[in-house]
């Protein structure tokens, strides 16, 4: 049957609108939904399995992305969810897991055979290279499959990577064994020892296990770089109270929840959803999004946000922020785009491994003639074994992983430490930073003001001062501006629509109420509209002395009043001060408050530099300036006025208080908005930097020293070789290393 969008029997479920043919259709459907589309539960799917439309990505190249499980056409490293989920099944692990537990008995017994075979006296020479051959099938064929088939699409691909490597290697080894097994009459006399060709079945064996073993290792310690990811995700509750229209309650899953509903949170249970409370008192544990070991007191008006905990009182809550729009959605949103993005130091190391297999092939083909030619007999399986051993020992996997892997628990960390990081590149240059600019209200001070005191001009009086001046800041999204509006209504004016209302870009706002033509705001936007305020501006410095905050309000064109609101400093400020300069950083204020008012607050934290009443575009040229004297500069702010500066600094930091504008013009959000973060989040980036190096520095080497190893240059000087198997262990440890080493960034800061 056709049904069209405009029927009016809706119901939303799970973030969707489903429309149906009549009444009973909908009531069915309500009555068991999940029936109907064939799922878990909302909350349950929603978590812990890979929903219709995921998108998978390989964790070295963020740039591929597809609808589907498979593997890296690049690199042939398995596809991951670009969003994690709460389900550790990784299917790649559980069949890598499955062929190697299924497989290792016939490795093990190969290795005997091949080592001790003659000894063991067990079979005759020729029937025991026929059970090595037996044996070695299962192993190679089907353990080794997924190493062919990868293989083969570097190939079809033309981006040679580990999986070509690994499969000529094998591939050599075990060709070369079965006919010298099946027809040993083809090859010279020389290929022969006791009585038989020479086979490296148990090489071939090996090189699979090894590699199964390396790969088990090395996905496990990929999934814990998920784990603050995971963790963020299980904060959610998967239910929340639901108070209805006729005053009852029930239990609903958290999907159903909707903007607007009324939601009891009980002491002792998570709060659902982001929403503001209406009625009760508690304190709110929101130590898992921020950091902040204390509880934060909260009562009616105050905002409380998804998934923090209930220590104490009952409150009931209006929903507003549901499914992808809460604080929680948006950190781990943010982390995983984070965890995906390339940091610049991967360039080096991707520029390198575009051409180190290649390279590695044209070693592995130098090695079979250099040794076929001039080694002893039987010098061409010398040769062979030796560049088997060059094409197992290399791996530029350990390229590709040594910076992502860094950044994938360098990000996560942060986020649990209330730091946001946009991407890779701002972990790395945070580290540089030698000056910072600071916004004051909101960054440096509770960013909630409080209402001082109003001055009449003896145009009009005190009380029609705040009346229109309240009436006006209706319309502005400035934290002074809710003080001025809240005072009003505590007093019970009246307050007045608002027309033709604009902001004057960090300086003030402008609009019409009863008629009148009002400007407010610092003297910079009294001077652009022409309006003498010297009348009052002894009054004013008189408030700014003492670090208030002083408005002007202008009506048609003519001053009539000032306003003095105070917002104390937050009581983290000075020590995130003093920590900045212990940390040899050069601290500046910019504000749009009077410079009366910035330099007494700037007093009070040991602030040298300070500019008062500047625009954001002062800020941005502020910040330019700064730039061409060569420093690397942090801008911190919170309001819309700080998203220019934000944007134009080496390292954009938005206070998590502040403005969606500001968090998404910035590099790195502080989700408790304290100022004693950036320390932490420096600290984090100078060790997760060290920690890429390690990393490549460890690859590198690696690469450098094993290639050559195999390829038999030892054996002139000290008559050494390195056996194929042992290469395989050492390639097979090389990734996991690096994941491994870079799992350590979770007890960095």
């Amino acid at each position: 049957m056709h049904v069209t969008k405009n029927t009016e029997h809706q119901w939303q479920h799970a973030d969707r609108t489903f429309y149906f043919c009549s009444e009973n259709c909908l009531q069915k459907f309500s009555a068991g939904p999940d029936k109907y589309l064939g799922s878990k539960s909302d909350s349950e799917s929603a978590l812990t399995e890979d929903a219709p439309g995921t998108i998978y990505t390989c964790p070295m190249h963020p740039e591929i992305q597809q609808n589907h499980p498979g593997s890296c056409p690049k690199c042939g490293m398995a596809l991951e969810p670009l969003m994690p989920t709460l389900d550790d099944d990784n299917p790649e692990l559980v069949d890598f897991s499955r062929r190697f537990w299924w497989t290792l008995p016939f490795t093990v017994v190969v290795t005997i055979l091949a080592m001790f075979g003659p000894r063991l006296g067990w079979f005759d020479i020729t029937t025991q290279t026929w059970v090595e051959l037996v044996l070695s099938i299962p192993v190679v064929l089907w353990a080794g499959q997924p190493f062919f088939i990868r293989g083969w699409q570097s190939v079809v691909n033309r981006s040679p990577n580990m999986w070509t490597l690994i499969g000529l290697g094998t591939g050599a080894a075990f060709v070369y064994s079965t006919l010298a097994t099946v027809a040993p009459g083809i090859f010279p006399e020389t290929f022969m020892s006791m009585g038989r060709v020479d086979v490296y079945f148990e090489a071939a064996v090996v090189i699979i296990s090894l590699t199964l073993l390396g790969q088990v290792l090395e996905l496990r310690a990929r999934s814990q770089t998920s784990a603050a990811i995971k963790s963020l995700l299980g904060l959610a509750p998967k239910t929340a109270r639901r108070i209805n229209a006729d005053g009852t309650e029930e239990d609903v899953p958290l999907t159903h929840v909707h903007e607007g509903d009324r939601l009891r949170v009980r002491p002792g249970e998570k709060v659902p959803v982001d929403g503001v409370v209406e009625d009760g008192s508690s304190s709110l544990d929101e130590s898992m999004l921020t950091g902040e070991p204390l509880p934060v007191s909260k009562r009616a008006g105050d905002k409380v946000i998804g998934a923090t905990m209930n220590t104490s009182g009952a409150l009931v809550i209006r929903a507003e922020k549901v499914g992808s729009a809460t604080v929680l959605s948006q950190i781990v949103q943010l982390v995983a785009q984070a965890q995906r993005s390339r940091a610049p130091m991967q360039r080096m190391a991707d520029l390198v491994a575009g051409y180190f297999v290649m390279a590695v092939v044209a070693i592995a083909i130098i090695t079979v003639f250099v040794w076929g030619i001039f080694g002893p007999q039987p010098s061409w399986v010398y040769g062979l074994i030796n560049a088997v051993a060059v094409l197992i020992i290399a791996c530029p996997c350990a390229l590709g992983l040594a910076t992502p892997m860094s950044v994938m628990v360098a990000t996560g960390r942060g986020a649990t430490q209330g730091i946001l990081f946009r991407d890779a590149a701002a972990i790395e240059n945070l580290r540089k930073v030698d000056t910072l600019i600071v916004d004051k209200t909101g960054t440096l001070t509770e960013g909630r003001p409080a209402f001082d005191k109003a001055v009449s001009a003896g145009v009009m009086e005190v009380d029609e001062v705040l009346r229109l001046a309240a009436s006006l800041d209706q319309g502005s999204e400035h934290p002074l501006a809710d003080a001025i509006v809240d005072a009003a209504r505590e007093q019970g004016l009246s307050l007045s629509p608002v027309n033709n209302f604009e902001s004057g870009s960090g300086i003030g706002v402008r609009g019409e109420v009863d008629g009148k033509r009002l400007a407010l705001g610092n003297t910079a936007l009294m001077q652009q509209d022409g309006v003498e305020v010297t009348t009052l501006t002894e009054t004013a410095e008189s408030f700014r002395a003492r670090g208030a905050s002083v408005m002007y309000l202008a009506v048609d064109g003519q001053v009539a009043g000032l306003l003095a609101v105070s917002d104390p400093i937050k009581a983290s400020t000075p020590e995130a001060m003093q920590a900045l300069k212990e940390a040899g950083i050069r601290v500046i204020m910019a504000t749009g408050d009077g410079l009366t008012t910035a330099k007494a607050v700037a007093e009070i934290l040991n602030i040298d530099e300070v500019y008062g009443e500047v625009k954001p575009a002062d800020k941005l040229d502020l910040v330019s300036r700064l730039q061409a004297e060569g420093r690397v500069v942090a801008m911190a702010g919170d309001g819309i006025n700080d998203a220019p500066a934000l944007a134009k600094a080496d390292v954009g930091i938005a206070m998590g208080t502040g403005t969606d504008v500001a968090m998404n013009s910035a590099q790195v959000t502080l989700v408790k908005g304290d100022l004693r973060s950036i320390s932490t989040a420096q600290h984090l980036s100078r060790k997760t930097v060290a920690n890429m190096k390690q990393n490549l520095g460890f690859a590198f080497i690696y690469n450098a020293l094993g290639v050559p190893l195999a390829a038999g240059v030892l054996y002139p000087f000290l008559g050494l070789l390195l056996s194929p198997m042992f290469a395989a262990l050492a390639m097979s440890l090389s990734s996991a290393s690096v994941v491994f080493n870079a799992l350590r960034l979770r007890n960095s800061v």
